[in-house]
């Protein structure tokens, strides 16, 4: 499958969660302070909560339903009572639009 243009980068707002369905595939999408993307899960693996709904802090993404904070990097929770992490994707920036492949999870 090919990358996916899900929006505009300057659609992101700086250090908010956007959330969007690619290929059927429930996505987060967050711009950090520095202007990096990150593209996460959207499905909290604690309480099935949207992601997207919750807050961003330095370079994760805190479910607002339960507290468990998930690395924009990895996927991975950091905090309890989460304890399975989330898919983090690639994200290509091209022509000024934030690209992702849903079937492509990155490993770290």
């Amino acid at each position: 499958m090919a990358s996916v243009r899900v929006c505009a980068v300057d659609d992101l707002g700086v250090n908010e969660a956007a959330r969007f369905v690619v290929e059927g595939v429930p996505i987060a999408v967050v711009k950090d302070a520095a202007g990096d993307i990150f593209a996460i899960g959207d499905t909290c693996t604690h309480g099935d909560i949207s992601l997207a709904e919750g807050f961003v802090e330095d370079d994760t993404l805190e479910c607002w339903a339960h507290g468990s904070k998930f690395s924009l990097r990895t996927g991975k929770p950091l905090t309890l009572p989460a304890y399975e992490p989330v898919p983090a994707f690639q994200v290509e920036v091209k022509d000024g639009g934030v690209h992702i492949d849903p079937s492509v999870t990155l490993t770290v």
